[in-house]
């Protein structure tokens, strides 16, 4: 028997929790009523409330989750309202929003919840998403929302939460709501129920993460392969803005061995203001975190924007290809390419564990090889010396004489990357022929 949280503004919203957690009961699970509520009392009786919902990070009561009694869907609770709440509604939204994640992170740490589901309006998706993105990947999330039909980017950031529709609004039982409440209760159940076989199954090999794009192609799925027959599974990561912050979440998650950063092209679009931003963070991770990690310049010679009509004004005269009919590039300039080096030196100088950096001398990307519509050798040259003169000078820095797409360097790649795997903590080992 597994247990799914069930997490809700049991105030406003209570039977319709108390009916979502009597399905998970009828499928053979407990059912963990959490009140996330911000105004009234609750008027089903929740197994935690939400007065120990604010007082995280400090540790339950000993009545905790493992041994309070199921909520009966039915009987209004006597717990005295949470007078620390701000009176104004979207400051106490605010307020649960921030300890909320502390909850779930540790009831999920200590074993105790397998699932978590929450059904709500703008303010009660904004509370159960917070809860669930600080869960880790993989753990089965689902958020039966008002505003499921729209763009939930804000909701859902890099995570892995399944968002339903609610179709009518999440106010009352009614033949509509009802099934779609039941369909997402035994959609978290089947999660729950598939994540319980995989993890009795023997630990698979370890992970390791690259990014790639189009113009990278061809290194990264030669490297992959590499990597693979070396014993390792590899997680590739399309380097398009939420691939990148995806890709940073999986590393921060501590499951990582290694990391090929080979395309870093969405600091190109952070720094210049294209559509592809993997955030200000990016990079951080493995640095931060001590995980071995191989980083290249691929596609820094390029910055992403959506169609050719919707080029800003200011960028109408500068080098610019077609890639495909909803995304035009834009070459980055010798000024953009200084500034690049430093800022990924800045994120790669915190590393505390070993960290490797390759730069293919011929052409970082397929268009900037010779001949093609990017190719700008004093851009890339520029770009050079930058990150290398910003570097830490115990990060080792590799000029290879050839293109990023070479085998060659795919091969350089991943004997470095297998090498300060193998041996992670020496630091400052001169780079590898």
């Amino acid at each position: 028997m597994l247990t799914i949280a069930v997490l809700g503004t049991l105030d406003t919203k209570g039977n319709e929790h108390a009916f979502v957690a009597d399905r998970i009961r009828d499928a053979g699970h407990r059912a963990l009523l959490i009140d996330v509520g911000t105004a009234a009392l609750p008027n089903i009786k929740p197994n935690i409330t939400r007065e120990e919902v604010l007082a995280f990070p400090a540790p339950l009561a000993p009545s905790s989750p493992a041994h309070l009694p199921r909520g009966t869907g039915g009987e209004r609770s006597q717990i005295s309202f949470a007078e620390q709440l701000p009176t104004d509604r979207g400051q106490a939204i605010a307020e649960m929003v921030n300890a909320v994640p502390h909850l779930l992170r540790q009831l999920v740490d200590q074993g105790k919840i397998h699932g978590i589901i929450s059904l709500g309006g703008t303010g009660g998706t904004a509370i159960g998403t917070a809860a669930m993105r600080a869960l880790p990947m993989g753990f089965p999330k689902v958020m039966v929302s008002t505003v499921a039909g729209g763009n939930v980017s804000q909701y859902v950031d890099v995570s892995d939460i399944v968002m339903f529709p609610s179709i009518v609004d999440v106010s009352g039982l009614n033949r509509i709501s009802q099934g779609v409440f039941a369909r997402a209760a035994a959609a978290v159940c089947s999660m729950a129920e598939t994540n319980a076989k995989l993890h009795s199954q023997p630990d698979s090999k370890p992970l390791i993460v690259a990014s790639m794009f189009g113009n990278t192609t061809r290194c990264v799925e030669h490297a992959r392969k590499l990597l693979e027959s070396a014993g390792y599974e590899v997680l590739v990561f399309h380097a398009t803005g939420i691939g990148g912050r995806s890709m940073e979440a999986i590393i921060a998650s501590g499951v990582v061995a290694g990391v090929l950063d080979i395309t870093t092209t969405e600091w190109a679009d952070e720094l210049v203001g294209g559509v592809m931003r993997g955030g200000p963070h990016r990079l951080e991770a493995a640095a931060r975190g001590g995980v071995p990690a191989v980083v290249a310049p691929g596609c820094l010679d390029m910055v992403n924007f959506a169609e050719r009509n919707s080029m800003p004004e200011v960028f109408r005269d500068r080098t610019l290809y077609q890639h495909n009919p909803q995304i035009t590039l834009m070459r980055t300039t010798s000024d953009e390419c200084r500034q690049l080096g430093r800022i990924i030196a800045s994120k790669l100088n915190q590393s505390i564990g070993p960290v490797r950096v390759l730069f293919p001398m011929r052409a970082i990307s397929v268009i900037s090889a010779a001949g093609q519509p990017f190719h700008d050798p004093i851009a890339d040259q520029a770009l050079c010396i930058s990150l290398r003169e910003s570097l830490r000078p115990d990060i080792p820095f590799d000029e290879v004489d050839c293109e990023i797409n070479d085998p060659v360097f795919a091969e350089r790649c991943v004997k470095q990357l297998l090498a300060i795997i193998a041996n992670p903590m020496v630091t400052h080992a001169p780079a590898l022929d």
